[in-house]
């Protein structure tokens, strides 16, 4: 299967403007994205999904880039321009913040594409401060490993430990968190894209509820990875931090 690596980027971000551009360890952070994803063996190719003229030149140095609209309301809609115009089978949608994205886990979500017309990653939650916090998604499936839901709240709800600390709760149940990685038949992520805002996906900030809402299976890969992100710029550090680490290790 022909299966493009597609990062959306913007500049304008409210709490991290350039964030892209960003050094860390010596290269723009974008870059470190790049390189990590040309490590995945079942990518073609790998397209940074830009509407700024400053991060496609700077991309343009070590990869490859795509101009877009300035007026798409997420990274899905701005990753369907690009889908649209090219010749892919499916498509694998991978955050623009996390230099430490293992290509293992864009693997196992591009290999879940076989069978199924979307899919995306999650992993166990680490701790009671995870479990409790509403900007870790959670999500819950179903014997098959499809998404039944995901929901910012504790999914599910343990009524019989419902008063129980956090700690012994997470460690009654395998809650899952999710990891936003995604993964498209090309079809299908142009259809979601023409759908209206969903009810569930106005309610919890959540895009891929749109796909649940419309009939779209989306099928959950289980991983032994926690992204590590770039949300503000005293994550840099820590980033560097591992980052070292990670060298070393390899």
């Amino acid at each position: 299967m022909n299966i493009l690596g597609l990062i959306p980027a913007r500049y304008a971000s409210t709490r991290f403007p350039g964030k892209p551009l960003h050094p860390v360890a010596g290269k723009p952070l974008i870059q470190h994205v790049v390189e990590r994803c040309k490590l995945a063996r079942s990518l073609s190719e790998v397209i940074v999904a830009t509407d700024d003229a400053r991060i496609r030149e700077e991309v343009r140095k070590f990869g490859r880039v795509e101009m877009t609209s300035p007026d798409h309301p997420s990274g899905s809609d701005r990753i369907a321009e690009v889908a649209a115009r090219c010749a892919c089978e499916a498509v694998v949608n991978i955050q623009g913040d996390e230099p430490l994205i293992d290509p293992g886990v864009i693997d196992a979500v591009a290999a879940a594409l076989a069978d199924n017309e979307m899919s995306t990653a999650a992993t166990a939650i680490p701790d009671a401060a995870e479990y409790l916090n509403p900007n870790v998604v959670k999500v819950v499936v179903n014997s098959a490993g499809r998404a039944l839901y995901f929901s910012r709240r504790t999914i599910p709800y343990l009524r019989d430990a419902a008063s129980r600390p956090a700690a012994e709760q997470l460690a009654a149940f395998p809650f899952l968190k999710h990891l936003g990685v995604y993964g498209y038949r090309r079809e299908t992520l142009l259809r979601l894209v023409k759908c209206p805002v969903s009810p569930l996906e106005a309610a919890e900030k959540l895009e891929q509820l749109r796909a649940l809402e419309n009939g779209i299976a989306i099928a959950v890969v289980k991983v032994n990875y926690d992204s590590v992100g770039v949300d503000l710029p005293e994550d840099v550090a820590r980033v560097e931090a591992l980052l070292r680490t990670t060298n070393e290790r390899e």
